[in-house]
């Protein structure tokens, strides 16, 4: 999943406020931006990681242009200082257990969907590719 990541930086203290949109409360402050994506990263999969813990829901992320605008509307004086950042994380050890199931699919499918998983490095198997095609589909 795609989250949106925002920073802003305080010229006063010389740090950054980096934060997450859609996990409230996972916000921070680094000195510089890489610390800032290393430490929120860190961050996003703890928080994922408790949710997982009391069986609570992965929030959906919504798009960083939705955030952006939202954020623009809210705060128009400090939106110059504001960047955004997109870090991706694999949810689904954040899901629970993985189930074997079987799903038949046309052969030209699988090919297209094999051909995809070997090109892209956002997806390591098929079955990531599938699950991430659910999730798109049960967020609209």
């Amino acid at each position: 999943m795609k989250y949106a990541i925002m920073f802003i930086y305080d010229d006063k203290k010389a740090h950054y406020q980096v934060s997450v949109p859609d996990l409230p409360g996972c916000s921070m402050t680094e000195k510089t931006i890489d610390l800032g994506m290393e430490a929120i990263t860190k961050s996003i999969k703890s928080q994922l990681s408790t949710l997982a813990e009391y069986g609570e829901n992965v929030p959906s992320a919504k798009s960083l242009e939705s955030h952006r605008k939202a954020y623009m509307l809210e705060n128009p004086y400090s939106f110059a200082q504001a960047f955004w950042a997109i870090v991706t994380i694999d949810i689904s050890p954040y899901l629970g257990k993985s189930h074997k199931i079987n799903v038949t699919l046309p052969e030209l499918l699988i090919a297209q969907i094999d051909e995809k998983v070997s090109k892209s490095s956002s997806y390591k198997t098929r079955s990531g590719f599938i699950a991430s095609a659910c999730f798109a589909e049960l967020e609209k």
